[in-house]
């Protein structure tokens, strides 16, 4: 069906045309999309109309663009949460209705380095532990897990059985999170990472870093968390100030 002429951008009009399509299920989801050819002549814009629609969806994550396959409806992320939201990834997991689950990897107590001197203000002499884990929803991978803590707090408290590391901190220490200072950015394939949580070579990832305080302003977890960005959505509630 052409599109109907309206007093916008002609590729506007096809980002929504498209994107209405997917809703209603005309392109299901991992479903492959006809060619440019196909779809401008569907459409009725020329090839560079659409391919402009093209690229602003593929920013979107709407969908998937694989060199010399085709272009693919990207899948619905399961999880989406406010990064303002200081919430668990087991807390995720739980609020979209799955099972969370954990596969332990490995911890260790190590010297810190001089970044996490930094981070947690302790001395060469404090040793910190690192723990490595993948967080399952409803048994499959979806985030990859390091978490830094200071032995001084961990000490005793640390069960690999554990789900939340929040309630762990909470529960065996007393020490609850109060609140996180966190930056987010997106990568490609990560040669270790993406085979853990059996990503594609085209699945993106969303790192989130965050260092965690408690309520009185101790920094007492470090954490890196990789998420599979096709399972993962994260927005940001901006103000004008």
């Amino acid at each position: 069906m052409s599109i109907k002429s309206d007093n916008r951008h002609l590729y506007l009009q096809v980002i929504d045309h498209l994107k209405q399509d997917i809703e209603n299920g005309i392109y299901k989801e991992r479903e492959k999309l006809p060619s440019e050819f196909d779809l401008a002549k569907q459409l009725g814009v020329s090839r560079a109309t659409l391919r402009e629609a093209l690229r602003i969806l593929e920013e979107e994550n709407v969908i998937i663009r694989r060199h010399g396959v085709g272009t693919f409806v990207n899948a619905k992320p399961l999880f989406t949460s406010g990064i303002e939201q200081l919430s668990s990834v087991t807390d995720m997991i739980l609020q979209a209705g799955m099972k969370p689950g954990t596969i332990f990897l490995s911890s260790s107590t190590i010297g810190p380095t001089e970044e996490d001197i930094r981070r947690f203000s302790c001395t060469m002499d404090e040793e910190i532990v690192v723990i490595e884990r993948v967080r399952t929803a409803n048994g499959e991978p979806v985030v990859y897990c390091i978490d830094k803590v200071p032995d001084k707090i961990l000490t005793g408290t640390f069960s690999h059985e554990q789900e939340s590391i929040f309630n762990m901190l909470e529960n065996g220490t007393s020490r609850r999170i109060a609140y996180a200072v966190a930056s987010i950015e997106p990568i490609g394939y990560h040669e270790k990472v993406s085979p853990i949580l059996e990503c594609d070579p085209e699945t993106a990832l969303l790192v989130l870093k965050q260092m965690h305080f408690d309520e009185m302003d101790e920094p007492i977890l470090y954490s890196v968390n990789y998420f599979r960005a096709d399972k993962f959505s994260f927005q940001v509630l901006r103000k004008r100030v």
